[in-house]
C-alpha cells in the first residue's frame, strides 16, 4: 500500500476475510494477539487499527505510535514471538490509520494463551487437530517422515537394499546396516525394539505402498494437449529410489525427440525438454512432497505441448511462489539426504533455479509454479520463447493424426518409425527401427511395431527374418 483513501478503501471494500480484520483503537491487547495469530497461521493479511463496525466506521487514531507499540506488545504475547514487519501509518479523510501486515508463509506455528488459531472467513477459530498437525509439519515443526510407522517392524525393510546402501558409503564409519538406518532417523528404538519410520518405509521397505498410501508415481503420455481416453499409463509404485529409477526410464521413453539443423548444418537431436530439468522435477517432487496426505500420488502428466508435474501438499515451510527460486527448506530432511547419499543430489538441488536455467539455456517458455487448494504444480513448455536461428528436421516435426487415428496414442519410437514410413520409405523393419534407437532393447522395438498392427496403423509382411512393415492405406 502506497498510503491515502483509496488504499482505506480497497481494502476494506469487500469486508473484513479470511486475510483481512480490522479494530478499534481502543482494542484489547488480547483481541490484537488473536488476530495476529490467526493470521499468521493461514495465509498471512492485514490488520488495520483505527476501523470500528461491521458497517465499517473510519474513526483513524488519536496516537499513531502509542497504537504501534501496543501491536509490536501483542505481537510479543504470541507464542513464539511473531516477528512481523514494521506497522505503517498511513492517512485517510484526514485521519490516521496503523496498517499491520503479517507476511504470507510465516515460520513457525503461532499460539495464544495457548490456543492455536486460524483465519475461517472473518472468523478467528481454533485449529482442529488434524488441521494443526498438518500446519506443523508444513512448517517443519512436527516431521511424519519421522514418526513410527504403525504396525511395521524391521521384517518390513528390505535388507538387502539397505546393506547395498550402507556399502555404498565410503565416508561412513558404522558399517552395520541397522546401527546406520538408525543414525540416518530410518530406523528408531520404540519400546526396546527397532520399527522403522515413515522415512525408513518409504526408502526400504519391501511394500511402502502397505503403509503409506498414495505413496507412488502416476505417470501418464496423452496424444494431444488435453486429457483424453487415449493415454499410456504406468503406476509406478515400490521404494523412492526405484520409483525414480523407473520415472527416468518413463521419461526417456516418452519424451519426444526434436532434430534441428543449426548454423553449421550439423543434425541436433534433443528431448522435447531438457532432460535433466524434466528428471529434476519429478526428483524434487518424489524428496518434498507431503507423505501425509493419503490417497493422492506425485502425477507425472505428458501432453502434446506441455509437461506437468503435480506435488501432493502445500509448499513447505518459508518457500511461496513469489521466493520459490532462491528460498531453501525441507519438507523431508532424512529422504533428502538418503536420495543425496544414493546420488540423486546432482538431479535433486534444493531450488528450481537450475531448471529455470535448463530451459533458458534451450530458451524455451520459463516454467509455471502455482500452489493449488491440494498441493503444488510445476509445467514445464516446449514451445520456443523466442525465434531461433534453426529449422526443425521434417522428419522430426510431430505427426499430426485425422479421422479414426486423430486420438491414438503413440510412443517417441512409434512416431519416428511412422515419420520414417511418410518421408519416402515404402517399408520399415526392426532392424530400421533399431538403428534410429540404439538403446532400446530389440524386444522393445518388436513390441513397438506390433502394437502399430494392433492399432491398424502397420500391417506386417513377410516372414522372420524377411519380415518389414507397411503402412496401411488408410493410415
Amino acid at each position: 500500500m502506497n498510503g491515502g483513501t483509496d488504499d482505506i478503501l480497497s481494502l476494506i471494500r469487500n469486508g473484513r476475510h479470511e486475510r483481512l480484520d480490522w479494530l478499534g483503537e481502543g482494542a484489547a491487547l488480547e483481541s490484537m494477539a488473536t488476530t495476529l495469530t490467526a493470521l499468521a497461521n493461514c495465509q498471512g493479511g492485514w490488520l488495520v487499527v483505527g476501523i470500528v463496525g461491521n458497517q465499517p466506521s473510519l474513526n483513524g487514531v488519536r496516537d499513531a505510535e502509542m497504537v504501534i507499540d501496543r501491536v509490536l506488545q501483542a505481537a510479543l504475547l504470541i507464542d513464539p514471538a511473531l516477528i512481523i514487519p514494521l506497522p505503517r501509518v498511513i492517512r485517510a479523510q484526514e485521519r490516521a490509520f496503523v496498517v499491520v501486515q503479517i507476511p504470507a508463509g510465516m515460520p513457525h506455528v503461532y499460539a495464544y494463551d495457548g490456543r492455536y488459531l486460524t483465519r475461517v472467513g472473518a472468523d478467528n477459530t481454533a485449529l482442529k487437530p488434524r488441521d494443526l498437525r498438518r500446519l506443523m509439519m508444513e512448517r517443519g515443526e512436527a516431521s511424519f517422515e519421522m514418526e513410527v510407522v504403525r504396525g511395521a517392524s524391521g521384517d518390513d525393510i528390505d535388507w538387502d537394499k539397505a546393506r547395498a546402501y550402507v556399502a555404498s558409503l565410503p565416508s561412513i564409519v558404522e558399517t552395520n546396516p541397522e546401527k546406520a538406518l538408525l543414525r540416518r532417523g530410518c530406523l528408531v528404538l520404540n519400546d526396546g525394539r527397532v520399527r522403522p519410520t515413515h522415512a525408513g518405509i518409504l526408502l526400504f521397505g519391501k511394500d511402502p505402498q502397505r503403509f503409506v498410501r498414495g505413496a507412488e508415481v502416476l505417470a501418464a503420455r496423452f496424444s494431444g494437449d488435453m486429457m483424453s481416453d487415449s493415454f499410456e499409463r504406468q503406476d509406478i509404485a515400490g521404494s523412492l529410489p526405484d520409483q525414480l529409477r523407473r520415472v527416468e526410464t518413463f521419461l526417456h521413453e516418452r519424451l519426444r525427440r526434436v532434430a534441428h539443423l543449426g548454423r553449421s548444418m550439423a543434425r541436433d537431436e534433443q528431448y522435447e525438454y531438457p532432460f535433466e530439468a524434466a528428471r529434476e522435477l519429478v526428483v524434487n517432487a518424489v524428496a518434498h512432497r507431503d507423505y501425509s496426505v493419503g490417497g493422492d500420488s506425485v502425477r507425472l502428466l505428458m501432453f502434446s505441448d506441455r509437461m506437468e508435474v503435480h506435488s501432493p501438499g502445500g509448499l513447505a515451510g518459508p518457500v511461496t511462489i513469489d521466493n520459490i527460486k532462491d528460498e531453501r527448506f525441507s519438507r523431508n530432511p532424512v529422504i533428502v539426504q538418503v536420495l543425496s547419499d544414493m546420488g540423486f543430489i546432482e538431479r535433486l538441488g534444493y531450488g528450481v533455479d537450475r531448471v529455470i536455467d535448463l530451459m533458458t539455456q534451450r530458451d524455451l517458455r520459463s516454467p509455471e509454479f502455482v500452489e493449488t487448494a491440494g498441493g503444488f504444480r510445476v509445467t514445464l513448455y516446449n514451445q520456443m520463447q523466442t525465434p531461433v536461428d534453426t529449422k526443425v528436421m521434417p522428419e522430426a516435426a510431430p505427426l499430426s493424426f485425422h479421422g479414426e487415428f486423430r486420438e491414438t496414442a503413440i510412443n517417441p519410437r512409434q512416431e519416428a518409425a511412422l515419420v520414417y514410413l511418410h518421408s519416402g520409405s515404402t517399408r520399415i523393419t526392426n532392424s530400421d527401427l533399431q538403428q534410429l534407437f540404439p538403446d532400446v532393447h530389440p524386444e522393445t522395438i518388436r513390441r513397438d511395431l506390433s502394437d502399430l498392427v494392433t492399432k491398424n496403423i502397420l500391417r506386417k509382411l513377410g516372414e522372420k527374418r524377411g519380415s518389414y512393415y507397411v503402412l496401411l492405406e488408410k493410415a
